[in-house]
């Protein structure tokens, strides 16, 4: 008895070793390939491209099914970020779902503003941009009104146009861990504390903000997030699969875009300062963006470990809007993965289609 004991710990003992050897060949391997190969592909799913105005595109996704609902949806992405995030990989896709499960899916990407776009402003995002976007939409799917959908920003802008236009073509509004309560926004705070940031000085003297200004005020958010994500994908060198995701989601989160300068200037004062949008006094263009006057459903998705927008500063979405119909909905994950991670897949994407199927008809 003794010596089958023996011997099975000591097969057991050779086994991990030989686990322990084949897996530091393997990171050996995808080691040198991160270095020497190109970036995966990232927005793979087939689109057209409906528009161009300046830092605007509008991207139209083919259907992928032969019935498509009635109502479109029109997704407005951050602006210091690259739309992909949406579309990050196959299996890993918001805009593919959707297009799947018979949704007509438009989206609105952004490049990098020009030198001569810096006096791009508020009402240029929140209310201009979508207005022509909607009418395009409107114009090639033959239908008066939309499904609005915001990541971010992006839930800031879309929610923004809503309040200030009192809903018009819009048939529901959908939002992912949207900014209202910009009084609860943490270390974004104490970077843009009125009294230490001269936000005048810093737009006058460069234009549109640099994307490594924008990157710094995010990393100053989780500080040692790249120094344990750098660890985590050294443990995981020798997963081919967890490298390929890896560097996916990290050419995402460091393609940071410029931002209009006038834009990010009326973003700190109006938003940051003054907190406008909470407190219903903010002006776009004449009109008050105020969130009792969206009545539409609402449907706003949170996450739980969220180190940029927090529950406190997303939560009032629902609680302010006037809509008999709401409903807000609070999932593991973190600011990326709510969207495009496990978290996405598993839960969020599954909730949204369940929720938007009986609205899109």
């Amino acid at each position: 008895m003794a010596q089958s004991d023996s011997k099975s710990q000591k097969k057991s003992e050779n086994d991990s070793i030989s686990k322990l050897v084949e897996r530091t060949i393997k990171r050996n391997i995808n080691g040198l390939s991160y270095f020497v190969s190109p970036d995966p592909p990232v927005g793979q799913t087939p689109k057209d491209v409906l528009h161009k105005r300046g830092t605007l595109s509008l991207f139209h996704y083919r259907p992928q099914t032969e019935d498509v609902y009635r109502t479109p949806l029109l997704i407005v992405s951050p602006t210091s970020n690259r739309s992909y995030c949406l579309d990050i990989m196959p299996g890993v896709s918001f805009v593919d779902y959707f297009s799947k499960k018979g949704y007509d899916v438009f989206l609105m990407d952004w490049a990098p503003p020009r030198p001569e776009e810096k006096s791009r402003n508020l009402e240029d995002y929140t209310y201009n941009f979508i207005r022509e976007c909607i009418e395009i939409v409107q114009r090639t799917t033959g239908e008066e009104e939309v499904t609005l959908v915001g990541y971010c920003m992006g839930g800031v802008l879309a929610t923004t146009y809503c309040a200030s236009t009192h809903s018009q073509s819009i048939r529901n509004l959908v939002c992912f861990t949207t900014p209202i309560d910009f009084s609860k926004m943490g270390m974004f705070n104490k970077l843009s504390n009125k009294g230490n940031f001269d936000v005048d000085q810093l737009v006058d003297s460069v234009g549109n903000i640099p994307p490594s200004f924008v990157q710094s005020s995010f990393e100053a958010n989780q500080p040692s997030g790249r120094t344990f994500s750098q660890i985590d994908l050294w443990k995981n060198m020798w997963d081919s699969n967890y490298v390929d995701a890896w560097r996916r989601y990290n050419r995402w989160a460091h393609d940071t875009l410029p931002i209009a300068g006038e834009y990010f200037r009326e973003s700190i004062k109006e938003l940051m300062w003054g907190n406008k949008l909470m407190k219903g006094t903010l002006k776009i263009g004449g009109r008050t963006a105020d969130l009792s006057n969206i009545k539409v459903p609402v449907f706003h998705a949170t996450a739980l470990h969220d180190n940029l927008v927090s529950r406190e500063a997303s939560a009032p979405l629902v609680e302010k809007v006037a809509s008999e119909d709401k409903l807000a909905l609070e999932l593991k994950g973190g600011h990326i993965t709510l969207v495009a991670g496990a978290s996405a897949v598993g839960r969020m994407w599954p909730a949204l289609d369940d929720w938007l199927s009986e609205r899109s008809t």
